[in-house]
């Protein structure tokens, strides 16, 4: 920033107030600049314009809070470069930023873990650089191999490989990081415990998949996700869950090895998902007291798991004399009975808890009876921003008549139409009409994308804006995973996508998503870029927090409006991407509806290394 330079006599007072002004400016400079860490570009900080809505997020409205009725596509002016962040912020994740909660002195109860749930930058601390990647960066180990190593110098952290080496989590090898598949519980490894969980259950041939009728896990406070990771193998998919703890790194080793996980905390809000999306919840030495605020938290996974779902407890309350954990035991057991649960086996170390399969057994309860039932004004699946209540969700009518979810076993799941299907006035036919649309669809991308990729080049991909899941279900033959996002304010219909056997969470794309950096293969935008518009909220920031996402030499399909392409392109070189290909309505025979379709990749960085010596 630059002070003004005086020219002709002035006053003293006026000398004065000018070098007042002066040092003030030069104290914000000084302070903004440190917290920011940008290097590279003096102007990194500019607010007040439109380059400064950054990876905090924020809306484009004018500053007397009217929104513009002129498009933020319109008139775009084409932008040569973005500053770099400083180095320290490689891993920044900005609405989970505990150096922001701490320089704000956010007052946060840590007791309930409010620290560890979102928390957004205000305006004048988001940040409008590129995140770089760690020096040494290489492109990932690919899959499936990357389930069992990574490349050191992508998470340069050994912290866990220490501090858990009696347990298996991972192990510094040199260039790699090495997982050798064991956990707190399970030091000899998660396939092992896996089988003695399906065994504990009579499942056919100690197969966790149970036949096919056992599709979507919950992983809570998973670890570096080995436990959902070896589930694969299985045609069993899990939705691990961590917060960014002192464990911070945990998720982002999951997520480099090509493991489904998600950042997030049993706190104080509900988990960005629907009710009745997991067939078990898994909590093996996950260091949660489900005892605290009258069983709120045991109660959030009672939502979220279906009925007839099951709830594999592995923990030393499970099984230790002495006088504390035969206290919690004592008091855990009399709560899920209370919440009609029933232990379906108990060994060893393990227990597993069984939900009932209709409402009869909450119908029956005493009067007065604790945990109380939940209002029926209350949506089980509306989540965003809601806190828990320490209520029990009861099923739908249709759930209580059936006697459980009505869901077809896994593979015939993904492409059956649910019986939630209704709750949104949507056919089978216009869901099978969808599936077939999408299938054609991505058909068309991978043909697109062919001549830049091999079978393994992809393997974490977030579709944007997930509608029923059928971009999702049209990958079902290729090596990848897909989170699922419905947006938050839009058409609720992710219990329709868990319901296909698939995953996914909630957000809204004006702020950051919560994950890493660098963490996504492929990302699919769908007319979001014109969502946000409509909500008021900047295309650029969307663009900078796709970039944070995206894995160097990662890709992102855009299809939306010929306008929003046209403002796209003229970002590529300020974000460091490349076309690849695009398809404009009008030469696109196949296409039913008029949007655009473009394909771009992220280039790698100057600290990264093209070369995958896996």
């Amino acid at each position: 920033m630059r002070g003004g330079r005086i020219e002709g006599p002035q006053s003293k007072r006026g000398v004065t107030l000018l070098c007042a002004m002066i040092a003030c400016l030069v104290f914000l400079f000084m302070y903004f600049g440190s917290f920011f860490g940008t290097k590279g570009h003096s102007g990194a900080l500019e607010y007040g314009t439109k380059f400064s809505r950054s990876l905090g997020w924020g809306s484009d409205n004018d500053g007397d809070g009217t929104k513009s009725d002129e498009s933020i596509f319109d008139n775009a002016v084409r932008v040569k470069s973005f500053p770099v962040c400083d180095d320290k912020h490689s891993e920044l994740i900005p609405c989970l930023d505990r150096n922001l909660i701490y320089q704000m002195r956010l007052k946060l109860d840590l007791n309930l873990m409010e620290h560890y749930e979102r928390h957004c930058p205000p305006a004048e601390r988001r940040y409008n650089c590129l995140i770089p990647p760690p020096k040494g960066y290489k492109v990932p180990i690919k899959w499936p191999k990357s389930r069992d190593e990574v490349w050191k110098a992508n998470i340069p952290h050994t912290h866990l490989a220490h501090e858990k080496s009696d347990q298996n989590w991972m192990v510094d090898a040199g260039e790699k990081i090495v997982f050798p598949g064991g956990g707190t519980h399970f030091h000899y490894g998660a396939d092992k415990y896996i089988a003695s969980i399906a065994n504990m259950l009579n499942f056919t041939n100690n197969n966790i998949h149970n036949e096919g009728r056992l599709r979507t896990v919950f992983d809570v406070g998973c670890g570096v996700a080995s436990f959902g990771g070896y589930l694969l193998s299985s045609n069993v998919i899990a939705m691990s869950l961590a917060p960014n703890d002192v464990h911070q790194n945990q998720i982002q080793f999951a997520l480099e090895r090509g493991i489904p996980a998600y950042l997030g905390v049993l706190g104080t809000k509900r988990l960005p998902y629907p009710s009745r999306s997991f067939e078990l919840a898994h909590c093996s030495r996950c260091r949660i007291d489900w005892l605290q605020r009258d069983g709120l938290l045991l109660l959030e996974l009672d939502r979220l798991l279906r009925p007839g779902g099951y709830f594999a407890y592995s923990s030393p309350e499970a099984y230790a004399q002495d006088e504390e954990d035969l206290r919690i035991w004592k008091e855990m057991s009399a709560l899920v009975e209370r919440m009609c649960w029933k232990i379906a086996a108990k060994k060893n170390q393990t227990v597993i808890w069984v939900k009932p399969l209709n409402n009869d057994c909450y119908m029956n309860r005493d009067p007065g009876t604790k945990p109380v039932m939940c209002s029926s004004s209350d949506d089980p699946d509306t989540v965003w921003g809601v806190s828990m209540e320490p209520c029990i969700t009861p099923y739908s009518e249709q759930m209580h008549k059936d006697g459980g979810s009505g869901l077809a076993p896994w593979p015939a799941r993904l492409i059956t139409p649910p019986p939630r299907l209704s709750d949104f006035g949507i056919t089978a036919e216009m869901f099978e009409k969808d599936t077939e649309v999408w299938q054609q669809r991505v058909d068309g991308y991978w043909s697109m994308l062919s001549p830049k990729i091999k079978p393994d080049t992809i393997r974490n991909v977030m579709d944007m804006k997930a509608h029923l899941g059928s971009f999702a279900a049209a990958l079902k033959d290729k090596p990848v995973w897909v989170m699922n996002v419905v947006p938050h304010d839009g058409l609720n219909t992710l219990k329709v996508i868990y319901d296909r056997g698939l995953i996914g969470t909630t957000h809204d794309w004006c702020e950051a998503f919560s994950t890493y950096p660098r963490t996504y293969d492929l990302l699919h935008a769908w007319s979001v870029f014109s969502d946000i518009e409509k909500k008021g909220c900047s295309a650029e920031d969307l663009l900078i927090e796709i970039d944070r996402i995206l894995r160097p030499t990662g890709f992102l399909i855009i299809r939306d409006k010929p306008v929003v392409v046209d403002f796209v392109k003229k970002y590529l070189t300020a974000l460091k991407w490349e076309s690849i290909a695009a398809l404009d309505p009008e030469s696109n025979s196949e296409s039913d509806d008029n949007d655009s379709v473009f394909v771009v990749r992220k280039k790698m960085s100057p600290h990264g290394n093209l070369k995958d010596s896996a």
